[in-house]
């Protein structure tokens, strides 16, 4: 397990924004010696609370917690999507601490700005898209794209309000579920957007606005790396397997199987992307999809974050997880990610899901967890729901599943590691309402 060298002087005082129980364990397994303390900067259940809450509300509540701190305020860090990805950078700057600017954040995260500045620098690789106000008739009833293509908000996570559109009946099922659930994350991200100077060709196109894009397909996968003082370095690619209907996960792989040479053309590409936009001092991911038949290389988007749900698996592979890199970043120092110092060759993280609305009678029990870990050590499992809970009711689901859980699991190789997955998933029993006991899949 990756340790902090003990170092003299005080320790560095570490905020997170956005704190979870998950995370805030591994970063202190990552600090386990004398160098750092983390502490908790807003916890994620008041910032994803189900009432939206304004960005200077909940930058107002973070400066008050920071400005009551009795020591030094060293980094300030976050791994979760927005708008944490937005307080981070707009903290940091406050307090001269090292940071991407919000401006380069945003155009990552604003999927149409995002488009229009990797076609710029990498145009084979973008898909053809179009902004589309969803609240305009005219506009939807001319999307001039072929079907099938996805509709999704230019702002969204974990493929929320997103949309595979077939044909046109598909297309007005769809637009009164973006219209009436769009401003949930559509009005705050227009509070970020507020805070820098749109070019021209951006302006209007704002959080409550969708991004139409052609289907791109083959096999997706993520690279992960950070700008250390203008300089673009990769340390992981890591695979993302879907699900039988193509539009949910089913798992992230890490390291990659793709080949050397596809790897290496997605790392030049992000290399290029991120330089372009400015972004700086601070960990980013960014996906892919690989088409074998053709040789196609898609650049899917760019994330300005490290991924939480890898941070298991670089762990697992690698020795250490992906917080180390965002916590040095953060504290001004160069990353030192170490490579294949784990204790196995290959880590996953599965899903577990259900597809349909239903009413939850039965999780796994904590003897049902041990269990687990008992037979596939260092598993770790995240259950998502509590017993009574209605599936619709979940927040940050995407359109086509519900998440029941997250299993974490190294292995020597891939056979191995899905065998495991396979006793796993027998042993995490789900029960529903509205059918007879089965295993999630």
């Amino acid at each position: 397990m990756e340790t902090a060298n003990k170092a003299d002087g005080p320790r560095k005082n570490i905020f997170v924004v956005g704190r979870d129980e998950f995370n805030f364990a591994k970063l202190h397994s990552l600090a386990a010696a004398d160098r750092y303390e983390i502490h908790g900067l807003l916890d994620l259940s008041e910032i994803r609370s189900a009432e939206p809450c304004p960005l200077d509300h909940l930058l107002r509540r973070a400066e008050a917690q920071l400005d009551e701190f009795p020591g030094s305020i060293d980094a300030i860090v976050g791994y979760w999507d927005f708008p944490i990805t937005d307080l981070v950078p707009v903290l940091s700057q406050r307090r001269n601490l090292p940071s991407a600017s919000l401006e380069s954040v945003l155009k990552c995260e604003h999927k149409y700005w995002s488009r229009i500045e990797s076609r710029k620098v990498i145009p084979e690789m973008v898909p053809k898209f179009r902004s589309v106000d969803p609240f305009d008739d005219a506009q939807v009833d001319n999307i001039s794209l072929d079907y099938p293509y996805w509709l999704k908000p230019i702002k969204s996570f974990a493929s929320y309000l997103g949309f595979r559109i077939k044909n046109r009946r598909d297309l007005e099922a769809v637009v009164p579920q973006i219209r009436n659930n769009i401003g949930r994350l559509g009005n705050e991200f227009n509070d970020a957007l507020q805070r820098v100077d749109l070019p021209q060709e951006v302006d209007g196109v704002d959080g409550l606005h969708c991004i139409a894009e052609e289907i791109i397909t083959g096999r997706q996968c993520t690279v992960e790396g950070y700008v250390y003082s203008g300089e673009v370095r990769v340390y992981g690619v890591v695979d993302s397997f879907r699900a039988s209907n193509r539009s949910t996960f089913s798992r992230y792989q890490y390291p990659s199987q793709l080949p050397k040479n596809v790897r290496s053309r997605m790392i030049d590409a992000a290399e290029r992307v991120m330089s372009h936009i400015g972004y700086d001092m601070a960990p980013f991911n960014v996906e892919f999809f690989y088409n074998a038949d053709n040789g196609k290389i898609w650049l899917l988007e760019i994330n300005p974050r490290i991924s939480q749900s890898h941070c298991d698996l670089f762990e697992k592979v690698d020795g250490a997880s992906n917080h180390k890199v965002m916590i040095q970043l953060a504290l001004g120092e160069e990353p030192t990610p170490p490579t294949r110092e784990g204790k196995f060759k290959c880590a996953a993280k599965f899903f577990m899901r259900h597809y349909g609305d239903a009413l939850v009678t039965q999780t796994p029990s904590e003897n049902d967890i041990q269990r687990v870990q008992a037979e596939i050590p260092d598993a770790l499992i995240k259950i998502g729901v509590k017993e009574q809970t209605r599936l619709s009711e979940l927040q940050h689901q995407d359109s086509y599943s519900f998440e029941l859980a997250n299993v974490y699991i190294g292995a020597q190789n891939q056979r191995d590691l899905l065998k495991k997955k396979e006793r796993a998933f027998e042993l995490l029993p789900f029960e529903f309402t509205d059918e007879e006991r089965r295993r999630a899949s």
